[in-house]
């Protein structure tokens, strides 16, 4: 059974970076994509970005382009997600999920969760 494990979650000021990983351990493999999604306090979980297994197709949810951006390095079964000028609005908790095959936006098509990492934006 695989496990995902995100770090790196923590509080920083608006302006700011952070970034996350997401280990995989158990049944590995680089044939998976991997997500990552958000969920704040009263709303519902909402795809952040995403990656295939070779790293050469990458999506992102509009409100991410230009300060977030996921990579992998499959030697270490690990996916990164760096966020830059985060803004307090993107103050969640951060999961990373795995899927086989290409990668998607929905959460219900990811079998594989991990157990998230907060991050908090605020000055």
């Amino acid at each position: 059974q695989v496990q995902l494990v995100e770090s790196g979650g923590g509080l920083v000021q608006p302006g700011g970076s952070l970034r996350l990983s997401c280990a995989a351990s158990g049944r590995s493999g680089n044939i998976y994509a991997t997500g990552w999604f958000r969920q704040a306090p009263g709303k519902e979980r909402e795809f952040v970005g995403a990656i295939n297994w070779r790293g050469d197709n990458l999506e992102y949810a509009d409100f991410v382009k230009g300060r977030f951006s996921i990579s992998r390095d499959n030697a270490k079964n690990t996916v990164y997600l760096q966020m830059n000028n985060l803004r307090p609005e993107d103050t969640a908790v951060y999961y990373c999920a795995r899927r086989l095959g290409i990668i998607t936006r929905d959460t219900d098509t990811y079998p594989d969760w991990g157990q998230g990492t907060q991050v908090t934006v605020s000055s």
